[in-house]
């Protein structure tokens, strides 16, 4: 199971803070001198916007080939938990490791902050967290002051907590498996880097993540391979997702998952359990981690995946018909089928109650 991860009472202690230039674009790289201490009146707000994205995020842990006191970011996390003065000095070495990995032509400079966060609940457990946040843009900001008696309007450029490009939440839990890691990368096209070259973490392959993945992997690799066989003229669009729904069904009926047990009850024929092999062995290779072929299945993350079915119907008039998945389990019950014999031409009759756009 997941950790149960709670931020009420945390509050965010010092800040270290560094501006990280390209190095090949000979772009320096800048860090704080001394410890930033948060005033007691921001300490709140601040802290609500470190911590913010980290919710409902998947665990991950930080892991190296050979062994983990090899791991630089696991030895500059454990040095800064075990003694709160080494923040200046461990958090800096955070920022030169993000900037001597910062190769790449299309990694982007940016603001780091890094803080340390005391009184984060885990499992019950007050414990303490380390919050990196990488920001790559600025944005202006208006301000309107009084001067001389009457208003002025100023324009200012800064950070907007809402669009925080990067982040990395260490908490000091699990720490003989690599902490417990929260992390995030909005750009999508770098994650690689962040998550591999910069943090060096890899999933924890507990309960929702499985579920999440091999619930993934089902309607993604079920919907091209009904897509790939031939129809019949008179089958409807959305009979794409029937195998789809077969999948789901499986992990909604099911408390355990069982690989083997999947295979017969859904994939059925030796070419599909093949090419699902295949399928699964590519998402093992970009994750860098082997997937378990029993697990306890999250009902949570079974809704997550099915609300991922969707069908859609585009028709050579030019009309699109899109069908949700509550829709697809039964869709005769609002749609009709026919045939025009004044037109020539097939015809979709849709019974609703409410026009909901109104």
């Amino acid at each position: 199971m997941s950790a149960k991860i709670r931020f009420t009472s945390a509050y965010a202690t010092g800040l270290v803070l560094a501006k990280v230039g390209h190095p090949q674009r000979d772009e320096p790289l800048q860090t704080s001198k001394e410890v930033f201490k948060i005033e007691e009146n921001d300490q709140e707000a601040l802290t609500a916007i470190f911590l913010k994205p980290f919710k409902n995020l998947s665990a991950h842990r930080f892991s190296h080939h050979s062994s983990l006191d090899q791991h630089e970011m696991n030895a500059y996390s454990a040095a800064i938990f075990a003694a709160d003065d080494g923040l200046l000095e461990k958090g800096c070495d955070i920022a030169k490791r993000l900037y001597a990995k910062s190769n790449h032509p299309n990694i982007k400079s940016g603001d780091l902050c890094i803080s340390l966060i005391k009184d984060i609940e885990i499992d019950g457990e007050m414990t303490t967290g380390l919050c990196i946040l990488k920001s790559e843009s600025v944005v202006p900001f208006l301000s309107i002051s009084t001067r001389d008696g009457d208003l002025q309007l100023h324009t200012e450029q800064g950070i907007n907590p809402e669009r925080i490009d990067k982040g990395c939440l260490v908490l000091n839990h699990l720490s003989q498996k690599g902490y417990y890691v929260l992390t995030f990368d909005r750009s999508g096209s770098d994650s690689r880097f962040w998550v591999r070259d910069f943090l060096g973490v890899v999933p924890i392959t507990d309960s929702p993540f499985l579920t999440n993945k091999f619930a993934g992997m089902a309607v993604s690799f079920l919907g091209k391979e009904k897509k790939s066989e031939p129809k019949d003229d008179d089958s409807a669009p959305w009979d794409d997702t029937s195998a789809v729904r077969e999948a789901i069904t499986y992990f909604e009926e099911k408390e355990h998952f069982s690989l083997q047990e999947f295979e017969e009850q859904v994939l059925k024929t030796p070419e599909s359990k093949a090419r699902f092999a295949e399928h699964r062995a590519k998402v093992e290779e970009e994750t860098g981690q082997r997937l378990e072929e029993s697990f306890e299945i999250s009902k949570k993350d079974v809704s997550k995946a099915k609300k991922k079915i969707g069908s859609l119907m585009k028709l050579d008039t030019g009309v699109e018909i899109r069908l949700k998945p509550s829709v697809l389990g039964d869709p005769d019950r609002v749609l009709e089928h026919g045939f025009d014999e004044t037109r020539k031409m097939k015809f979709i009759k849709v019974y609703f109650n409410e026009d909901l756009a109104d």
